[in-house]
């Protein structure tokens, strides 16, 4: 026991460890490619486009590679190791083509080793704590993301080349952390389960987790991005700083929140939990639409908090499905491709102003977004009536 409590411990310590090495190595590409390589915002979205839709695609395939072969999980961390040697091509770019292939390299390697250690973390806790420490896993992921952020700050007189070797240096101890976990909950591993189970133990089915996944992170789409940023200071005419003060730490509070209804989950209640977090997150764009301070950052709080909820719970559950690799793999596809055309449609559509209804001024933005949440509240509703 106490050799599988280490080595969730180590994958834990990875997806802070790794969260941490992306977060510096963001920024830093950024403005190098806008300042340095002069970029147009343009090939900057494409660049952006380009990581997320490589990992999207690998993230399919890393649960299909697990069901051919279990010993495949080690390469999750040799692909960790890859991204640790990619990003030092970063500094010998001279084109904004050249930074968009090695995006590309870099989210292909990431849809590989992050779905993979998703469901090593999900498959190997103990089934009553689940979604407890699924959650732990994402929590100190979200904070390192936050602390890169702070890092990139501090290091900026290293200059690309040096943010990079600091990157890289996470990114290898990463892999060693996966590494050596994979190793140590090897026996634990179930890609995939005989036919003849008699019970897959998932309360609700594969199918609604995905539609659920996607719906949830097409919602969520508009707190994350720098237009959040634009659509917060422009909505309520506040600076920009205190924009991002105030966005920051609703999701710092949001994802402190988020570790609470997993213990619920534990208990046997992943049903209502997902019910109560899909209604969370149906209301929020229409809540955050209404242009005062507290409807905007409570729909915020809202959709950050039903996001960062309903990653830990989902793979908590997808860990008992038959095809389990393929279910986690599946559904890291599914947020990435519903994140991105979430954020497309909030970016298209904020040049359509305001809409007066009974004195109560919303932005029609956020209001597009109305026919998703109502689809969304459907299928809660249709899962909660099955119960």
């Amino acid at each position: 026991m106490k050799r599988e409590y280490l080595g969730i411990t180590l994958l834990i310590a990875s997806a802070f460890t790794g969260t941490l090495a992306f977060r510096l190595a963001l920024p830093a590409v950024a403005f190098y490619t806008r300042d340095i390589l002069k970029a147009s915002m343009a090939y900057l979205s494409i660049i952006s486009a380009s990581f997320i839709l490589a990992r999207s695609f690998s993230a399919l395939f890393s649960g299909l590679l697990l069901e051919r072969r279990k010993g495949l999980v080690y390469f999750g961390a040799l692909a960790m190791a890859g991204n640790a040697l990619v990003v030092n091509l970063y500094p010998l770019t001279s084109s904004w083509v050249h930074v968009m292939g090695i995006k590309l390299l870099n989210g292909f390697l990431n849809g590989i080793s992050w779905p993979i250690a998703q469901f090593v973390i999900a498959v190997s806790s103990p089934r009553e704590i689940r979604s407890r420490v699924t959650a732990l896993y994402f929590i100190f992921g979200n904070f390192a993301g936050l602390l890169g952020n702070y890092t990139y700050a501090l290091t900026q007189d290293f200059g690309l080349k040096g943010q990079m070797y600091l990157s890289s240096a996470f990114f290898f101890l990463t892999a060693l952390f996966m590494l050596l976990s994979y190793w140590l909950l090897y026996e634990r591993i179930v890609p995939k389960r005989e036919r003849d189970m008699k019970k897959s133990g998932v309360q609700i089915s594969v199918k609604n987790i995905l539609m659920l996944s996607a719906l949830i992170s097409l919602l969520s789409a508009f707190t994350s991005g720098e237009i959040t940023y634009v659509y917060v200071a422009e909505t309520l005419g506040i600076d920009k700083g205190r924009a991002s003060f105030m966005i920051g730490l609703i999701g710092f509070i949001a994802t402190l929140l988020a570790y609470i209804p997993s213990r619920f989950a534990d208990l046997g209640s992943e049903r209502k939990v997902v019910i109560f977090i899909s209604v969370l997150a149906g209301l929020s764009p229409i809540l955050a639409a209404v242009r005062s301070s507290v409807t905007v950052f409570l729909g915020i709080l809202m959709a950050i908090f039903a996001a960062q909820t309903f990653r830990p719970i989902s793979r908590s559950m997808l860990a008992s499905a038959r095809r389990a690799s393929v279910a986690i793999g599946g559904i890291n596809a599914v947020r990435n491709i519903s994140t991105t055309a979430g954020q497309l449609i909030f970016g298209l559509a904020y040049s359509l102003g305001e809409v007066v209804i009974a004195s109560v001024i919303l932005k029609a933005a956020l209001l597009i977004f109305a026919p998703a949440s109502i689809l969304l509240l459907g299928i809660a509703m249709r899962i909660k009536n099955s119960s």
